[in-house]
């Protein structure tokens, strides 16, 4: 069975829940969980392993895209009847004509007297073919599903539906457990790749933490060798990635994929920066694409951290798996499909990858820096972001606070991505810049991140290299 790199703690989740229906002594048997995640990141190979460890029986469900109703509650009795249910027999030939009628049916083949566990995987899908579909949901959960020892799984890749589905306001609120399952940490693609410092780094911006792309990169396997083969064919798990996640998450947002590509295929950052790399896109209509794409949790909006409240938006994209895949993957398609990968491949060890790297890596220190807080001065942060006027200079690449806004600034800091160490020089012109961040005073502490360390002098207060962030994300 395939090892699950960086899934410990989600199984681990499951098992907890699992152990609820196992123990029994409950009004309700049965325990929901809501699965949520992004396309490819590996929820249902998740969700399935978890299923054939646990030993019982189980059944998995998979919907179809713009399927119909009538075609949906059919699928559905044939799972049931194709699985390891002790009472699947029942739903053998059935037609059921409502997704109440075919979810019935699963009640009535699973088994009262052992836990079972049931996968209804991409369950948005389900319920957009179907009017009412939460409510049908809840009611046979709540009437017939609940009652019984069952472990019921709901996956799902559209977030905001899946987020949705819970709200105060709607039928299935409070009703189950929620886990987000996120892509791999940089930690997690270190380990499978065998690479330390900041080539697990790059493996890690490469693949986006995608577990079926980092799966393809060998052992040791150098950066180079590793994108000269995945640009040799459009069949590789990295070239196909980009174009899968856009297909599911954008077929029909013609405006919004155009936004997107001048956020992460040009590096566009600000409103009007977008707004001209679209050629001159009508505010309303590049608004409303925004909405979309930070909705699905595609691009994020950054504000300055600070004591002061500012609106100085920066857009970046968000999503791990499109960051690599927009400026460098996508622009190489039709050269990777008539066998010139090796274009593709000078572009990435050209200029153009350092300059982007040294962007994209922002956010993912930021994320692993609040991790490697807890034991030091500054385990009260909750806050780690970054300061910029509107002119964007100076540009301070981390401010750590309790809030936002805060009410103190806890620390200022660098972020140095290369093998040199920071210097004494590089302390000074951040203190200088720092020097017109809201709330910073003589006394607040400077903190650097660097691959390469810093050196004896330099005069920050407390530095991490990349094996530092490397170790807190395992």
């Amino acid at each position: 069975m395939a090892t699950f790199v960086g899934r410990t703690r989600e199984l681990a989740q499951l098992d907890d829940q699992l152990g609820i229906v196992r123990r029994g002594g409950r009004d309700t048997s049965g325990v929901a969980v809501l699965m949520r995640g992004r396309r490819r990141i590996g929820k249902s190979r998740l969700a399935e392993v978890f299923a054939e460890r646990s030993g019982l029986p189980y059944l998995v469900f998979q919907a179809a895209r713009a399927s119909t109703p009538a075609r949906a509650y059919s699928d559905l009795a044939a799972s049931i009847a194709a699985s390891s249910l002790p009472n699947a027999a029942i739903a053998a030939g059935q037609e059921p004509r409502s997704l109440t009628a075919a979810l019935a049916l699963l009640a009535g083949a699973l088994p009262m007297d052992q836990p079972a566990v049931v996968i209804l995987d991409e369950l948005p899908w389900l319920l957009e073919v179907v009017p009412g579909g939460a409510g049908e949901l809840q009611r046979v959960w709540d009437q017939q599903l609940s009652r019984r020892p069952v472990l019921l799984l709901l996956l799902g890749s559209d977030l905001a539906m899946m987020e949705q589905l819970t709200a105060p306001d709607q039928p299935f609120h409070g009703r189950g457990a929620e886990i987000v399952l996120q892509a791999l940490t940089p930690g997690d693609i270190g380990s499978m790749t065998g690479l330390a410092g900041m080539d697990a780094f790059d493996a890690y911006l490469i693949t986006g933490g995608q577990p079926q792309i980092a799966e393809t990169w060998q052992q040791g396997e150098t950066r180079t060798s590793f994108l000269e083969r995945s640009f040799s064919t459009s069949l590789s798990a990295l070239v196909a990635s980009g174009t899968r996640v856009l297909d599911g998450e954008l077929s029909e947002g013609v405006q919004a994929r155009t936004v997107l590509m001048a956020i992460g295929g040009y590096g566009e950052r600000t409103f009007s920066g977008i707004q001209q790399a679209t050629g001159g896109m009508q505010p309303t209509s590049l608004s409303r694409a925004l909405d979309v794409l930070t909705a699905k949790r595609i691009v994020a909006v950054d504000q300055p951290l600070s004591t002061k409240v500012q609106k100085e938006p920066r857009y970046r994209i968000d999503d791990p798996a499109m960051r690599f895949w927009l400026p460098f993957v996508e622009p190489a398609l039709p050269e990777v499909d008539r066998g010139r990968g090796d274009l593709a491949l000078a572009r990435v060890n050209g200029d153009a990858f350092g300059s982007w790297r040294g962007r994209a890596i922002e956010p993912v220190v930021r994320a692993g820096l609040w991790q490697a807080l807890d034991g030091t001065p500054w385990a009260h942060v909750r806050e780690v972001g970054g300061w910029w006027p509107r002119s964007n200079n100076p540009e301070i690449d981390l401010v750590g606070a309790d809030r936002r806004p805060a009410r103190e600034l806890a620390f200022v800091g660098t972020i140095k991505w290369r093998p040199a160490p920071v210097t004494a020089a590089d302390v000074r012109k951040l203190s200088a810049d720092a020097a017109a961040i809201p709330g910073y005073g003589t006394g607040t502490p400077l903190v650097a991140v660097c691959p390469g360390g810093v050196t004896d002098n330099a005069g920050a207060e407390q530095a991490w290299t990349a094996d530092d962030l490397l170790d807190v994300t395992r």
